[in-house]
C-alpha cells in the first residue's frame, strides 16, 4: 500500500496539472502582460494612468487564478493564511479594473469618485478575510456589488457615443468580460462556481492586444512618412544653401554645414561673387528642427531682398530686420556679415547678437566685433559698420555658437581658445583643407553633436584687383 502511494500521488498531481493546465497558461500570460505594461508605463517619461491600472489589473488577476486552481494546493502546504489569501484574492482585483475602466472613460465623468468609493468594500472584504477567514456573507456582498457595478458598467459604455473605432473595439471587449464575469457571479451567489470569467478577461485583453498592434502599425506608418517627409525638407534646404564659391583670383572661400538634425536653423549665402567683391552671410535661428529650418528659409529670403545693400552690413541687417519682424513665432536670428573688397583691400562687417569674427593675420587670431540686437524681434535695433584692411594671406571665419559650445564627455565647451589654436594649427592648409580639419577636431571633441555646425573660411590671397 505504501509503495503504491507516490504511484498514486504523481498520477494525482499529473491529472490535477492536466485539468488546470489552461488556466495555468492564462494565469502566466495576464501576468506577464501586466509586467511589460508596468515596464512600459514606468519607462515613459508621462505617466499613463490607463496603462498602469492595466498592468496592476492583469497581474492580480492571473496571481488570483493561479491562487483558485487545484494544482495551486499541491505546491503551497494546506494553511490558514493560504486559504484566507486564497479566498481574499477575489476580492482585491476588482480594485485596479475599476480604476482602469475610470481611466479609460467608462465611468463617466465622476469615475473617480466611483472607483474611490467602490475600492472601500473591497479593500474591506479583502482584509477581513485574511484576520477572521472566509464568509459566505463576505461572498454574497462581493458577488452583489460586482454585478450591479457590471451591469452599470455595461449600460454606462453603451450610452457613451464614441464612434471611434478602437473604442468600439475595446467597448466589445469589456463588454464580452463584463458578461463573463456577470456569469460567474450570479451563479456565485446561488453557492456554484463556474469559473469561466477567465475567457472573457483574455477576450478582454485580446482586444486591447488588437487596438495597440493597429496603433503601433499607425504610429510606425506615420513615421516612416515623417521620415520622407524630413528628407525631402532636408534636401530643399541644402538647395537653398549656395553652392561651392566661384573660383575668383581673390578669394578662396569654403564652407561646411553639419545640421544636429535632418534640418536645422543654421545658415549662410554669399551675396555676393564678383571678381573683386565678395559678401559673406552666416546666420542662426533659435532653436532646432523644421521650425528652425524653416525660419532659416525666411532667412535666405531676407538676405535675398537686401541683395542691393550688400556692400553696406549695417543697412543690409536692419533691411533683414524689418523683413523678418513679426513673422517668426517669436524666435530670434543672430547674424554676421562680412563685405569684402579686393579692390581697396577692405572689409566692412558687422553682426546681430552673433559670435565675432575670427581673423587670422600672421599666425595671431584676432576678434572681429560689431555687433548690435538680434533680428526679428525688435523693432528698434540699429546695426553699424566697421571697417578694416585687409592684407594677402588674410584669412576670416564666420562661425555659429554650435562650433563653440560643442561639449565633451565632461561638459566642458570646445571654447573659442580651442578653436583659435585650431586656426593657428591649419595656417598652412588652404581653406578646404582647413574647415575639414575644423570639423573633424570638434567632431573628435564632441561625440554626440548637441548643435548645428557650421562656419565659412575666407582666404584674402592679393591685395590689389588683377
Amino acid at each position: 500500500m505504501y509503495a503504491a502511494d507516490p504511484q498514486l500521488t504523481a498520477s494525482h498531481i499529473l491529472q490535477t496539472f492536466r485539468h488546470d493546465e489552461l488556466y495555468l497558461f492564462l494565469g502566466a500570460a495576464f501576468t506577464t502582460l501586466g509586467l511589460m505594461s508596468a515596464a512600459f508605463s514606468f519607462l515613459q517619461r508621462k505617466f499613463d494612468a490607463m496603462l498602469f491600472w492595466l498592468a496592476l489589473f492583469a497581474i492580480l488577476y492571473g496571481v488570483r487564478l493561479w491562487l483558485q486552481i487545484d494544482f495551486f494546493s499541491l505546491l503551497v502546504p494546506p494553511t490558514v493564511f493560504s486559504r484566507n489569501l486564497r479566498i481574499a484574492s477575489n476580492y482585491v482585483v476588482p480594485i485596479p479594473a475599476f480604476f482602469y475602466f475610470e481611466a479609460a472613460g467608462f465611468l463617466g465623468r465622476h469615475g473617480r469618485k466611483i472607483a474611490m468609493a467602490l475600492m472601500v468594500p473591497f479593500l474591506s472584504l479583502f482584509v477581513a478575510t485574511l484576520l477572521v477567514g472566509p464568509k459566505d456573507a463576505f461572498d454574497l456582498i462581493n458577488n452583489v456589488i460586482v454585478i450591479i457595478s457590471l451591469i452599470a458598467l455595461a449600460v454606462q459604455s453603451f450610452t457613451r457615443k464614441n464612434s471611434d473605432r478602437d473604442f468600439i473595439i475595446i467597448r466589445l471587449g469589456i463588454v464580452v468580460f463584463i458578461a463573463f464575469a456577470l456569469y460567474d457571479n450570479i451563479y456565485g451567489a446561488l453557492g456554484h462556481h463556474p469559473f469561466k470569467e477567465p475567457m472573457g478577461f483574455a477576450f478582454f485583453l485580446g482586444t486591447l492586444g488588437y487596438v495597440a498592434a493597429k496603433r503601433t502599425l499607425h504610429r510606425d506608418q506615420q513615421f516612416s512618412e515623417i521620415q520622407k517627409e524630413l528628407e525631402i525638407a532636408r534636401r530643399i534646404q541644402t538647395s537653398i544653401l549656395p553652392p561651392g564659391y566661384p573660383q575668383s583670383a581673390h578669394f578662396n572661400v569654403a564652407a561646411r554645414y553639419v545640421p544636429m538634425t535632418a534640418v536645422a536653423g543654421d545658415f549662410y549665402d554669399f551675396l555676393i561673387t564678383d571678381p573683386q567683391q565678395a559678401g559673406l552671410l552666416i546666420a542662426d535661428v533659435s532653436g532646432h528642427g523644421v521650425p528652425a529650418a524653416l525660419i532659416a528659409s525666411m532667412v535666405k529670403l531676407a538676405a535675398t531682398s537686401q541683395r542691393a545693400n550688400a556692400a553696406d552690413p549695417s543697412t543690409l541687417l536692419s533691411g533683414m530686420n524689418m523683413v523678418l519682424l513679426g513673422n517668426t513665432q517669436e524666435q530670434f536670428v543672430t547674424a554676421a556679415y562680412v563685405y569684402l573688397d579686393a579692390a581697396s583691400s577692405t572689409l566692412r562687417y558687422s553682426a546681430a547678437a552673433h559670435p565675432p569674427m575670427l581673423l587670422l593675420r600672421a599666425g595671431n587670431v584676432v576678434e572681429l566685433a560689431e555687433n548690435g540686437l538680434m533680428l526679428a524681434a525688435f523693432s528698434f535695433a540699429t546695426y553699424s559698420t566697421v571697417e578694416y584692411p585687409l592684407q594677402p594671406g588674410d584669412r576670416l571665419v564666420l562661425y555659429t555658437d554650435g562650433l563653440l559650445e560643442a561639449a565633451n564627455a565632461t561638459g566642458e565647451e570646445f571654447g573659442p581658445h580651442r578653436l583659435s589654436a585650431l586656426l593657428k594649427d591649419g595656417a598652412r592648409l588652404n581653406a578646404e583643407a582647413a574647415a575639414d580639419h575644423i570639423i573633424s577636431s570638434v567632431q573628435t571633441w564632441s561625440k554626440s553633436q548637441n548643435d548645428d555646425l557650421t562656419f565659412v573660411i575666407c582666404d584674402y590671397t592679393a591685395s590689389r584687383a588683377a
